[in-house]
């Protein structure tokens, strides 16, 4: 069974990753920071971070033809666990009740001035 790989660099240089990949309908969603489309950082609160990183999540998701419902477990990465709170509300708006992925949230040592880092594993039935 081929591995498809989606969104790979383009650019000359680039870390050597794809943004997602997958086989036999399982996709992993390389982790997703909130970084807007020039590359930059969005900067700001852990709402306006979460949101960026979780619609980036989304988006690498729709690069292979899936989306949040296809979601079976999420990774999520916090550099300050009293932040919780604030992403668990924007998360919300993301995974509702009836699409609720398994989930896990943990504190790590986040590069540069990001404050969350979101990844994910989808399933889609290519039957």
């Amino acid at each position: 069974m081929p591995i498809t790989r989606y969104g790979t660099p383009a650019k000359a240089g680039a870390l050597p990753f794809s943004k997602a990949a997958g086989a036999d309908g399982w996709l992993y969603v390389s982790g997703q920071v909130p970084r807007a489309a020039d590359g930059e950082i969005v900067s700001g609160s852990m709402t306006v971070q979460a949101r960026a990183a979780l619609n980036n999540l989304k988006a690498a998701l729709a690069l292979a033809g899936y989306g949040l419902e296809d979601v079976v477990r999420v990774n999520v990465f916090i550099d300050d666990p009293r932040d919780f709170a604030q992403f668990n509300k924007v998360y919300a708006e993301f995974f509702t009740p009836e699409h609720a992925p398994a989930r896990v949230c943990v504190q790590a040592a986040m590069m540069s001035d990001l404050r969350v880092e979101v990844d994910c594993i989808a399933y889609r039935d290519k039957a």
